[in-house]
């Protein structure tokens, strides 16, 4: 939440930007009651910031009259230098694994404690998938996710640790199972899960690393099982990473 931003002096950026902080992981749709609340603002305040956000694209006021992050938000995260040179990499090679996977495809990158899907391409409709473009999901029960985690600092591993949430009866919520389970992902190279974010989808990911041996990336596909393909397609995302790792350097 931002801080004291209702006392006078405080600088309309300050005041903008404590409104798009009130958003997150578990506050996606806000009344402006509980916008007003979570960035510290008057409501009178809060509604014409809110509402000049609208006009600018960098809100959306739906129908029932709460509000939602905005297209314009998005739209400049991807001018980010990293995030728009991955993304231009690693789409045509995503490609590539979908076509011959047939499965859903992702690209994301870790945003603080979570991860951000970069790129989806959509597999079998069969498959349930949480994830959309922009989206943030928990990093423990995802498997792009957990690649990323398991080479993030050890602060962030600590935090997540902290606060492990049940997302569904298979996800992983005792501290020394999941520090088990990416001490593996470090040794082998990829993460696996087995319907720990949704019922009937299982992931397999694998980092992307830059040549300076440090992990910008996760890709990964989701499919209803990884009996009998697992490895296929690992094969496909080795490959894959290694192409796209070999591009950025390039870079």
């Amino acid at each position: 939440m931002a801080g004291n931003t209702s006392r006078p002096g405080v600088s309309v950026t300050s005041r903008v930007l404590a409104i798009l902080a009130a958003f997150d992981e578990r506050h996606r749709r806000l009344t402006l009651s509980e916008l007003a609340r979570r960035a510290d603002l008057p409501i009178p305040t809060a509604h014409r910031l809110a509402n000049e956000l609208v006009a600018g694209g960098a809100l959306t006021r739906r129908p029932q009259g709460d509000y939602v992050v905005g297209r314009l938000l998005w739209d400049v995260g991807l001018l980010a230098p990293v995030e728009a040179d991955l993304r231009r990499v690693a789409e045509p090679i995503l490609h590539d694994v979908h076509a011959t996977t047939r499965a859903t495809v992702h690209l994301a990158v870790r945003d603080g404690d979570h991860v951000l899907y970069l790129e989806r391409m959509r597999g079998r409709a069969s498959v349930p998938v949480m994830s959309t473009i922009g989206s943030t999901l928990p990093m423990h029960s995802t498997g792009v996710g957990k690649v990323l985690l398991a080479h993030a600092p050890p602060d962030v591993r600590e935090r997540v640790a902290a606060r492990l949430t049940r997302v569904t009866p298979y996800t992983v919520t005792q501290p020394p199972i999941l520090a088990e389970q990416l001490e593996r992902v470090r040794r082998d190279g990829y993460a696996t899960t087995s319907e720990e974010m949704t019922l009937g989808a299982a992931s397999l990911a694998v980092p992307v690393v830059r040549d300076d041996e440090v992990v910008v990336a996760a890709i990964g596909v989701v499919v209803a099982s990884l009996r009998r393909d697992r490895a296929r397609l690992l094969a496909a995302l080795q490959v894959a990473a290694r192409g796209i790792s070999r591009q950025l350097s390039e870079r």
